[in-house]
């Protein structure tokens, strides 16, 4: 499997979207369940027909990009393809020196946000990425090796995860999280995300509460054709509360993701099964028990 990934690291950008679209469109077809799940999201954040055919594509190309960075030769930079927007919030958050977190969507290209990060600034302050390990073990092994790069370290979702991302924060490093993850059961509360109530990871209130780091939204825009991509970094809309508050913080972190998603809603993974319960929960969604 390694070989084919690396073979692919070497495509031409065009060539990995044009095929990548051309795999989303074959998932579509091939699973009802991913049909019916793109469908009902994207409808309930109000996305119209075209759009919706257009995140069909864009999944694809997402899919097919994984590999393409994962994979690509350390000697070839990002830089050429990648413009920034709000590059100066970063550096006026490292130099706060209390830590950075950088909020991230399933939206564009995410794998992109965390690695144009460390390239671009992983010498002065490494990032940390939480992710959650496969249960497959060969794809598991592929996610951790792949994800650590110069500048950037991969961090499990676990218990011993959470930890290593404290030790980084409180030494003044970057995080990376997608809080439109959802996480285990006992690490969220129910919180509304477009409208339906969505399981909401309380990590990234509690890290920045515990540690006065900054919080900027960060997402990785996919441009047309061979252009590459946008990486845009913005403040919260809305602070997050310094006192502990769970749901408050939940609520706050949901309408921050809301708002970068509608900005590019046809490039999110609507398939992604964001509503559905944490893995162990015994009761339905609090709005489902009414």
């Amino acid at each position: 499997m390694k070989l084919l990934l690396r073979w692919i690291s070497r495509w031409p950008l065009p060539l990995v979207r044009f095929l990548g679209a051309g795999l989303g469109w074959l998932a579509w077809g091939l699973s009802p369940t991913y049909r019916r799940r793109l469908a009902l999201n994207a409808t309930l954040a109000g996305l119209t027909p075209e759009q919706q055919r257009r995140a069909v594509s864009e999944a694809g190309r997402t899919a097919a990009e994984v590999p393409w960075l994962w994979f690509r030769d350390a000697s070839r930079p990002l830089a050429p393809l990648v413009r920034w927007t709000g590059r100066e919030l970063v550096a006026q958050a490292l130099d706060h020196g209390k830590g950075l977190i950088l909020l991230t969507p399933h939206l564009g290209f995410f794998e992109m946000a965390a690695r144009g990060y460390a390239e671009e600034f992983g010498a002065r302050q490494p990032i940390t990425v939480l992710y959650k390990p496969s249960r497959n073990p060969r794809l598991a092994e592929i996610q951790t090796t792949a994800r650590e790069a110069p500048g950037m370290s991969a961090a499990p979702a676990s218990l011993s995860g959470v930890r290593q991302l404290l030790r980084a924060l409180r030494k003044g490093e970057t995080l990376g999280l997608l809080p439109d993850q959802v996480p285990p059961d006992g690490q969220g509360v129910w919180a509304p995300f477009f409208g339906r109530t969505a399981y909401t990871m309380t990590l990234a209130a509690r890290l920045a509460q515990q540690t006065g780091a900054t919080v900027l939204l960060c997402w990785c825009e996919r441009l047309p054709g061979s252009a590459g991509f946008a990486l845009h970094f913005e403040p919260m809309n809305q602070p997050l509360p310094t006192e502990p508050d769970d749901v408050a913080g939940a609520r706050a972190v949901n309408a921050a993701m809301e708002s970068l998603i509608r900005q590019k809603p046809e490039q999110y993974l609507w398939a992604y099964n964001r509503y559905k319960p944490p893995h162990g929960y015994s009761g339905p969604p609090p709005e489902e028990a009414a």
